[in-house]
């Protein structure tokens, strides 16, 4: 990754720490080297502050008790003031695509569980539509995987099953796979491919997230930033 990138990402994470997170603020955290920043920069503008935090990954729950955050369990009557997280793709709608960090299921609860989901990206993941630079990973069970591939291949997908470092089947840390799918064409009409996918036995969670997103943070190479706002209030 290149330093205008990390600079980028940087800038965007401490962007919306400034302007979005207030001490004693309830925070989902998200996932992955934007997620990441999102957390330094906490540490870093509140050196001193305490949150009740929520984090969507192990790896993001270790570098927050190491930064000296409270990092709790999901309680069931949970709510968020604000969920910071990064993208890998974001549409002029804020539509997104979301979970190369492996982490879309629980990525997505929280979101649906924030007053306001604010993502945090550089430059390059901006597309005109979903599906355009990145492929769609879903999350299903081992069990039906085969079949599932078999299928959404047949759906006209470019079907490929994660894998880890040592070659094996990826596995989320819900006990899940991820099928990564690349589709024929940009999605026009994201909503219905997300409920097709969604209707299907043994798929657990996509990586579209459709129309969750308040704004998007955007961290250019020079280390300024702009926002892009939703039209229309986020559903929930």
């Amino acid at each position: 990754m290149t330093d205008a990138r990390e600079t980028a990402k940087a800038a965007a994470a401490r962007a919306a720490v400034e302007r979005y997170v207030r001490p004693g603020s309830r925070l989902a955290l998200g996932t992955g080297t934007t997620a990441e920043q999102a957390v330094r920069a906490l540490r870093a503008l509140h050196p001193r502050a305490e949150f009740d935090c929520v984090a969507s990954s192990s790896a993001t729950e270790r570098l927050a008790v190491s930064l000296g955050f409270g990092v709790r369990p999901l309680r069931a009557d949970d709510r968020f003031d604000l969920m910071l997280d990064g993208a890998d793709e974001v549409t002029p709608t804020l539509d997104l695509t979301k979970g190369h960090g492996g982490a879309l299921l629980r990525e997505k609860l929280l979101a649906q569980l924030s007053d306001r989901l604010v993502i945090l990206v550089d430059e390059s993941k901006l597309v005109g539509s979903l599906g355009e630079r990145v492929p769609i990973p879903v999350e299903v069970v081992p069990f039906c995987r085969p079949v599932l591939a078999r299928e959404l291949a047949q759906d006209g997908f470019s079907v490929r099953v994660r894998t880890a470092a040592g070659g094996e089947s990826y596995r989320t840390e819900n006990g899940n796979e991820i099928l990564d799918l690349v589709p024929t064409a940009p999605l026009v009409r994201p909503e219905e491919v997300d409920a097709r996918l969604r209707a299907r036995v043994g798929v657990v969670e996509t990586g579209l997230f459709l129309g969750l997103a308040e704004r998007v943070v955007v961290g250019a190479g020079n280390g300024t930033v702009r926002e892009l706002v939703r039209p229309h209030p986020p559903s929930r």
